[in-house]
C-alpha cells in the first residue's frame, strides 16, 4: 500500500508540526508532501525527501507564507497523488484540498477548522500590520470560505484532536469527526523533580496565545520568567517586559527539553483547541499554571 503524508506547510514548529512528525515516524516508507518547506525552521524528517507545491519557487515564500493564503488550495489540488492508496493529511487549513484516486482513502487529521477564514477579526488582531487591509481581506476571505467548505467534503474520514474541534468540524463543515487526543513522544522529554528558580513559557508569540497577560503578571510578581519561541508579537512583548523576563527565541529540542524539566512551572494563558505544551510539561514532571 502506497501512503502519502500531507501537511499545510513545514515552515514553523508548532503543535501541529510535532504531531505530523510523529506521523512521519509511524509511516517511515510514506512520501511527504507540503506546500512550503524550510528545513531550518521546522521538524526533523530524518533527511527524507519532502515534495513541495509550486509555491516553493516564490522568493521569500517560506518567510511570508501567510500572505499566500489565496493560493494554497489550488496549489494542493495541483499535487499529483494518484499513485497513493492512502492519503493522511494533517491540517488546520489547506492540506485537505488534495485530490485522491477514486478508490483511495483520505484520512484528515484536522487540528482545527480554517480559523483565519471563520474568525477573521480575531486572526487579524494578531497581525497588526494587516489591519489596514481588513476590508480587502474580508472580501477575499468571504470567497475563500466557500472554497474551504467545498474542499472540506473531500476527506473520507475526519480525526479531531478534541471534542471542541470535532464540534467545530460538525458545525462548520457538516462532517462528523472521530476524536483522538494526540499523543506525544514521551522519550523526547526528561522527567525531573529537581526544579530551578524560573518559570517557563513555550509558545509561538501570537496574539491568541495571550503572552501579554503572562508578561503583565510577571512584571507585577517580579519572578524570573523565560519565554521560548518567536512570532509577530515579540517586539511588542519585549517592549513591555521588565528585566526579570527573558526572551530566548527559537531554542533547540535539547534546550527546550532541559528547560521544560527544570522549570518551577510552565505558564499557559491561551484557550487552546488541544494544547500539547501542558502535556509535555507534565511528562517532564513540571506543573502547569493555566489562566
Amino acid at each position: 500500500m502506497k501512503v502519502a503524508l500531507v501537511h499545510d506547510y513545514l515552515t514553523q514548529k508548532g503543535g501541529a508540526e510535532r504531531v505530523f512528525e510523529l506521523l512521519c515516524k509511524k509511516f517511515p516508507e510514506a512520501d511527504i508532501y507540503t506546500s512550503l518547506y524550510n528545513p531550518q525552521n521546522t521538524i526533523d524528517v530524518d533527511n527524507r525527501q519532502v515534495h513541495t507545491t509550486r509555491l516553493q519557487s516564490i522568493p521569500g515564500a517560506s518567510q511570508y507564507f501567510r500572505l499566500l493564503a489565496p493560493f494554497y488550495f489550488s496549489a494542493f489540488e495541483a499535487l499529483d497523488l494518484q499513485q497513493y492508496d492512502l492519503i493522511i493529511s494533517s491540517t488546520t487549513s489547506f492540506a485537505k484540498a488534495v485530490v485522491k484516486r477514486s478508490d483511495a482513502f483520505h484520512i484528515c487529521f484536522c487540528h482545527n477548522i480554517t480559523r483565519f477564514l471563520w474568525d477573521t477579526r480575531t486572526y487579524i488582531d494578531q497581525y497588526k500590520d494587516y489591519r489596514a487591509l481588513l476590508p480587502i481581506i474580508q472580501v477575499i476571505f468571504r470567497k475563500l470560505r466557500q472554497i474551504d467548505l467545498d474542499h472540506a467534503q473531500k476527506p473520507d474520514l475526519y480525526i479531531s484532536n478534541s471534542t471542541t474541534v470535532a464540534e467545530r468540524i460538525q458545525q462548520t463543515y457538516k462532517r462528523p469527526a472521530i476524536t483522538v487526543n494526540y499523543p506525544i513522544d514521551a522519550s523526547r522529554f526528561e522527567f525531573s523533580d529537581q526544579k530551578d528558580d524560573f518559570y517557563l513559557v513555550s509558545s509561538r508569540l501570537l496574539g491568541y496565545k495571550r503572552i501579554d497577560v503572562i508578561v503583565e503578571a510577571f512584571n507585577w510578581l517580579g519572578w524570573p520568567l523565560l519565554i521560548t519561541g518567536d512570532g509577530p508579537e515579540r517586539a511588542r512583548l519585549e517592549a513591555m517586559a521588565l528585566p526579570n523576563i527573558s526572551f530566548l527565541g527559537h531554542v533547540s529540542d535539547d534546550e527546550r527539553r532541559s528547560l521544560m524539566s527544570r522549570a518551577k512551572a510552565v505558564i499557559v494563558a491561551a484557550l487552546e483547541d488541544y494544547g500539547l505544551v501542558p502535556i509535555e510539561a507534565n511528562v517532564s514532571g513540571t506543573p502547569v499554571i493555566s489562566y
